[in-house]
């Protein structure tokens, strides 16, 4: 039960989700399984960090953390900007907004994605030297004008980061000694410069480490101006704020990250003193906001332990079978949604319907005592869920995903 988001109830004796109880949920969308978001409770982080944020300070969303098409509408006018990582995303971003509020990002985009951004109006993070002239080319043989930021490899990373997306070889952007150069080019190419995007790691739950890493960019977008052909229009700082997933992790402070960016951006050089600067967030927003309902269709010993077997798995929720960038398995926060008012009365195993062992959403879990049929819900399912998993194994059907 540890760090189940406080926003669920119970309702007679069930868990509630956006006011209604799982089982409402399951029968309207027909069968298990099926992810539901309630949007009221990402609204509510949104409004949480609109507090917290200095209010020059845009907030974007990463498309990429839940692209679900009514979620992205939905979200789309709470947010100053998408930004997006395929021309799959893009597509869904455009057709809700502007393309002036999308940025591009991405290591290894087509010449066909790059064309689509173009044509959209959209800001192309420039990853290399090399995606800048195919980009380039394409907008001219178009007749279009090329909107593109520079995205910056950082010579720093975020200290205590789940994935560091920057400091040292990486496949993302430009290396910060590079940018100079590239930026030249870009003025030789008649380009329309839009500013930097630095985002140097991701699901970071210590402030501090968060604060040195915007200050560190705020510095280094400085110094990289001087060899712009104009001071920044914009400054995407990134994000990397991370939420509680397990036992023991603290919810991050917002609050402080405000106020010290907040100062920084007081101080910050001259020549950044009329870019905008925007966080990007994708995981803060969404992750919490999600239950993945699957219903337990056996129930089985071996060698003494109980087995809760299931009709979902890592095929739908790879990141709670410890599957997706941990090395350390541990359960996301699980329950049993048909009795989620009962006590905890055994001790159990709850494993998909996949035939490998990796397909695993709960071990050594305690639960309510469970029974075939029984609703288990598994939370934090908000972010890289349904998309970040591989749905096609073993020719398991999709999982339903509703918008609450």
């Amino acid at each position: 039960m540890n760090h189940i988001p406080l926003d669920f109830t119970t309702i007679d004796g069930e868990l509630g989700i956006a006011g209604r109880k799982a089982s409402d949920w399951v029968r309207q969308a027909g069968d298990t399984p099926l992810f539901v978001y309630d949007r009221a409770i990402i609204r509510q982080r949104l409004d949480d960090l609109r507090t917290a944020m200095p209010a020059d300070v845009a907030i974007h969303y990463a498309i990429k953390a839940n692209p679900l098409p009514a979620l992205v509408e939905w979200i789309a006018p709470l947010v100053d900007g998408l930004d997006v990582a395929s021309a799959g995303e893009l597509r869904t971003a455009f057709r809700v907004g502007s393309g002036r509020r999308i940025s591009f990002a991405g290591p290894g985009k087509r010449d066909s994605e790059l064309a689509e951004a173009v044509l959209a109006a959209a800001t192309i993070n420039i990853e290399s030297a090399g995606e800048l002239e195919r980009a380039a080319g394409i907008a001219s043989a178009a007749s279009m004008p090329l909107h593109a930021a520079i995205r910056v490899n950082p010579p720093f990373d975020m200290k205590g980061s789940g994935m560091r997306m920057g400091g040292g070889a990486k496949p993302f952007g430009v290396d910060a000694a590079s940018v100079p150069s590239v930026l030249r080019r870009m003025t030789q190419l008649g380009v329309v410069f839009e500013g930097f995007h630095v985002f140097a790691g991701s699901q970071n739950l210590s402030a501090a480490s968060i604060i040195a890493a915007q200050a560190q960019t705020i510095a280094l977008v400085a110094e990289l101006s001087e060899h712009a052909p104009c001071p920044p229009p914009l400054v995407n700082i990134g994000g990397g704020f991370g939420l509680p997933y397990f036992a023991g992790e603290r919810p991050l402070d917002i609050a402080a990250i405000g106020t010290a960016l907040g100062h920084a951006l007081e101080s910050r050089p001259a020549i950044l003193r009329q870019a905008r600067f925007a966080i990007e967030l994708g995981r803060y927003l969404v992750g919490e906001a999600g239950v993945y309902l699957t219903r337990i269709v056996d129930r089985k010993i071996s060698h003494g332990q109980t087995f809760l077997v299931v009709d979902g798995g890592l095929h739908h929720q790879l990141a709670a079978s410890g599957n997706f960038g941990t090395v350390i398995r541990r359960n996301y926060p699980l329950a049993n949604a048909s009795r989620f008012s009962d006590p905890d009365a055994m001790q159990a195993n709850v494993v998909g319907c996949l035939c490998t062992p990796l397909d695993r959403l709960g071990e050594g879990v305690h639960l309510p005592e469970s029974q075939v049929g029984d609703l288990i819900a598994v939370f934090m399912a908000g972010a890289y869920g349904a998309t970040a998993s591989p749905g096609a194994f073993l020719g398991h059907a999709r999982a339903t995903e509703i918008l609450a």
